[in-house]
């Protein structure tokens, strides 16, 4: 959500005494100061003199959101719009305090309000596209931020968050026609040149490669911006066939990425090890072996085609996809809250009526991605590590473990900024070092659970599609559908922006780049043979 500074209107002041001023006035400059907790003893002093004053209310109630504490800005706005009902910025600034306490239904609802109020109100509107956005309801989103710029042109954000709508909903042209905008009002945006370069179907020219190098070397640059615009850079060299170049950029961008980071490979393969241990004992047969036939669970690392597995199969009408949901995680991790245990380390102490029960939650909490058809995908980029935990959960799920060649695989993952996680993916001795953790790990489950697991290759999918597109059909229980043939003509949501665009082409034969960089990957090739 998006707070304001706390507005100004000429009458704030009305009816109040010459000391009550004095207090409202000290509050307006500890707000311009950006001091809130300040602003809000001013303002404490000045209500003991006006209790009733919607205004200083109001106040009160930035003062409180600015610091963190929604819950008292919630109940500081609702006792402002009992003295003066209605007003369009206070129940705009009750709505941002609703959804950051979770209340998403009630902060639309004073969104949309404070809408109807007033029309003109840009902010208003641009936090329920926000809102509307979060809530999956991308095409509201769309309108909501359109009608922003109408009233104001200029304004960047509603333009970038309507551009990453637009692409999630596969409108890519309008997409592009948005961000080059941004680009066209400011030269040097760093998140408009790496949304563009991040589309990957959209080749960068010349012009572009000498307006990013003047940007990337801007003395004075914030990191992240710089790291940004590195890797928008390195796509746009590449675009050219400025190989050598364009790594050199990319690494970089990579490096100064990984110092801002904290990940341990050896803490990761000792990770890896613990979960080998904990499920290599039998476990407990399950109560219901069909318990998740709903659920088909895609396990792989980050650009390995992932969102394109689940594309194919959300082309089926009895599929879903909920793309990277992360309740898988949220159940286990609160399993282990209540055990006081980390996982796996509770995992031997679990009985069948254990997993049973965080079956049934997983499939409480994701019983929205069944509203209208009986099965779903679960892409969760952590599911790998999970799979044991998700099938002792929900035996009757099925896994497709869909993987890459290697070396394109860690090349793919270096090469891309992600906006979570992933932070083995900034070092290429890091990212080595944890897929040979996730080769191992994987073939293990493949070994324990030959009848649920399926090994599926990237590669093989793109040399033949169409039967390896009736095997993984076949795997999963569904009938063949020649929708899933023509899987980039569903309309769908995808919130992967590094992919959405991607999914929107027919299959590509050929997404390899490790070969115009042989003598800069050298050192990688070599690292995973060693282990391989």
């Amino acid at each position: 959500m998006t707070a304001n500074q706390a507005p100004s209107p000429e009458d704030r002041a009305a009816g109040l005494s010459p000391t009550a001023r004095r207090f409202l006035e000290e509050a307006s400059q500890a707000f311009g100061r950006g001091q809130p907790g300040i602003a809000e003893r001013s303002l404490i002093s000045a209500l003991a003199l006006a209790p009733k004053n919607a205004e200083v209310h109001m106040l009160l109630g930035i003062a409180s959101q600015m610091q963190g504490d929604h819950a008292k800005a919630v109940e500081a706005f609702e006792h402002a719009l009992r003295l003066r009902a209605d007003d369009a910025p206070t129940v705009m600034y009750l709505g941002i305090s609703q959804f950051e306490r979770g209340a998403v239904e009630q902060a639309l609802a004073s969104f949309q309000r404070a809408c109807e109020l007033a029309p003109q109100m840009t902010p208003a509107w641009y936090n329920l596209g926000k809102a509307l956005k979060v809530q999956w309801r991308r095409v509201e989103a769309c309108q909501a931020m359109e009608r922003v710029l109408q009233l104001d042109p200029a304004h960047m954000l509603a333009r970038l968050s309507l551009a990453d709508t637009q692409l999630s909903l596969g409108d890519v042209a309008a997409a592009i026609a948005n961000y080059r905008e941004v680009l066209r009002r400011q030269p040097e945006h760093p998140e408009a040149w790496f949304a563009l370069a991040n589309l990957k179907t959209e080749a960068l020219s010349e012009q572009d490669v000498t307006l990013l190098q003047r940007a990337f070397r801007k003395p004075g640059l914030a990191a992240d911006a710089r790291i940004r615009l590195g890797f928008a850079l390195a796509k746009a060299l590449e675009d050219q066939a400025a190989y050598a170049a364009s790594f050199e950029v990319l690494r970089e961008a990579n490096t100064l990425k990984r110092t801002q980071l904290r990940w341990s490979a050896a803490e990761e393969h000792a990770r890896v090890d613990a979960i080998m241990s904990a499920f290599a004992a039998s476990m407990p047969a399950p109560l219901d072996p069909t318990l998740g036939h709903e659920v088909i669970f895609i396990a792989s690392l980050p650009r390995s085609g992932s969102t394109l597995i689940e594309q194919i199969l959300a082309s089926h009408p009895q599929v879903e996809g909920a793309d990277e949901i992360t309740d898988l995680p949220q159940v286990l991790d609160e399993e282990s809250r209540r055990r006081g245990q980390p996982f796996p380390q509770w995992v031997a102490a679990a009985t069948a009526e254990d997993w049973a029960r965080l079956g049934r939650d997983y499939l409480a909490r994701t019983a929205r991605w069944r509203l209208q058809r009986p099965r779903f995908t679960d892409k969760n980029m952590l599911t790998w590590q999970y799979l044991g935990a998700a099938l002792a959960m929900l035996p009757g799920a099925r896994v497709i473990n869909c993987h890459r060649d290697a070396v394109e695989t860690c090349f793919a993952c270096y090469r891309q900024l992600f906006s979570i996680g992933s932070h083995f993916s900034y070092d290429l001795d890091d990212m080595a070092s944890y897929y040979n953790d996730y080769v191992r790990l994987c073939h293990y489950w493949q070994q324990r659970h030959p009848q649920q697991v399926l090994d599926y290759s990237y590669e093989a999918l793109l040399a033949d599609s169409e039967p390896q597109i009736r095997r993984l059909l076949d795997f999963c229980g569904l009938d063949f559908d020649p929708a899933c043939l023509a899987f980039h003509q569903t309309s769908r949501t995808v919130l992967s922006t590094a992919s959405a665009a991607q999914v929107r082409q027919p299959l590509q034969k050929s997404t390899a780049r490790a070969a115009h960089y042989e003598a800069q990957l050298a050192p990688l090739r070599a690292r995973l043979q060693s282990t391989s």
